[in-house]
């Protein structure tokens, strides 16, 4: 016997990418190019595996499943200073745990927090990560899916949720900087959303991988705490964040991220993750230390994807419906035809992949809002992604 709520789970976008194509043979005069996965491609910086080489003496002890002090102190460290967070707000002790990437963690959230003997919902945005939908499911929960539409600048209309499903949430899934759109969640919404958090008594869980990722240099995205201090909710209740160093440092392998915000659900979470066996190991806790203190390399990883997003826009602006998000290596363009049909023609003709948009996707509300459109992943270095965008550029002219 299985658990019946795997048959639940709905493939995921790769996997349906794959059956897409099955059949397809590309052109192997024209090299691949694949701007389908959000996997970044620039080299994790030196200093980050230097660090994690000199430090694979520490295999020879177990690591405890809340971290090395020092760890939780660079993460807080950090935390205060990128969110204007009060010295002492971010307690080491209190308010961190680190995670083995957000993704187990976004994941692993929902088993802790959802009691499935009240009908719960886990509200979360649509298009979204896939694994908000999946721990919902895995975890007895029903989904609620809030559009996210060119018409709400892809910003879910949370106003709109009828008060039946406030009460029912017992988990909110944010994501913003948002996966594929870019939009970011601004403080006035994230207040909004925290004060109804309070009021019917459910957890937020803000995923903000992309938070660093931003084309503004003077605008960072704010950030779920942030927005609990300008509240004045100095105690983060109901509220946890989630972030990572897979996009933020080109470490993706490293699988180092951390949670943080109320003291009573880290507690809760660092509880159940003792018993699932979810400890760093210690030269990945070093070399993640490492990369919390510096900011260099991230400010270099900004300029790398302000430099593509505006050589890809430029090639790309007049043949495709397709706007500068203010955050994430995404674009979210329209497609002239059905998005699986450009994907499929698009790599038999081009040799090229990108995910459409109905995979991110549900049906919800009478449409799909990720049909018509597809993600492009600018990750690839930048000849690369100007040759993708050349070659998408042909393509739409042929259509």
């Amino acid at each position: 016997m299985t658990n019946p709520n795997l048959d639940r789970l709905q493939p995921y976008p790769f996997q349906r990418l794959a059956q897409l194509i099955r059949e397809i043979i590309p052109p192997p005069s024209k090299p691949p190019l694949a701007l389908s996965i959000g996997e970044p491609k620039h080299a994790t910086p030196n200093f980050i595996v230097e660090t994690l080489v000199s430090h694979l003496h520490g295999l020879a002890t177990y690591p405890t499943t809340r971290g090395i002090a020092g760890f939780r102190e660079a993460i807080a460290a950090w935390l205060t200073q990128r969110f204007h967070l009060p010295t002492g707000a971010a307690d080491p002790e209190r308010h961190i745990l680190p995670v083995n990437g957000t993704r187990e963690a976004l994941f692993a959230i929902a088993h802790c927090v959802i009691d499935s003997s009240r009908a719960p919902l886990v509200v979360m945005p649509n298009p979204f990560y896939q694994i908000y939908e999946g721990a919902a499911l895995l975890a007895g929960a029903q989904p609620y899916y809030i559009n996210c539409t060119a018409e709400n600048h892809f910003i879910p209309d949370y106003r709109a949720v009828p008060q039946q499903v406030w009460q029912r949430c017992q988990l909110l899934y944010l994501c913003s900087p948002g996966n594929p759109t870019g939009a970011v969640l601004d403080l006035e919404t994230l207040a909004a959303l925290i004060e109804l958090a309070q009021r019917f008594d459910f957890i937020i869980a803000a995923d903000e991988c992309y938070s660093e990722i931003y084309l503004d240099e003077s605008n960072p995205p704010p950030g779920l705490l942030q927005a609990a201090i300008h509240t004045g909710l100095d105690d983060f209740r109901r509220c946890l964040v989630f972030h990572s160093l897979s996009k933020r440092s080109n470490g993706p392998g490293l699988r180092s991220g951390f949670v943080a915000g109320d003291a009573h659900l880290i507690e809760q979470f660092l509880r159940y993750r003792t018993y699932h066996g979810c400890a760093m190991p210690p030269a990945t806790q070093a070399a993640s230390m490492a990369a919390w203190n510096d900011e260099r390399h991230v400010i270099e990883n900004r300029h790398r994807y302000r430099e593509k997003f505006a050589a890809v826009l430029e090639i790309l602006g007049s043949e495709i419906s397709c706007s500068l998000p203010k955050a994430s290596f995404y674009l979210w363009p329209e497609t002239p035809i059905p998005d699986t049909d450009f994907a499929q023609q698009l790599y038999q003709r081009e040799n090229i992949l990108t995910l459409p948009g109905r995979f991110l996707a549900r049906e919800a509300h009478g449409t799909n809002p990720g049909e018509q459109r597809i993600r492009l992943a600018l990750v690839a270095p930048l000849e690369e992604c100007v040759e993708a965008a050349w070659r998408i550029k042909n393509f739409v002219n042929a259509l």
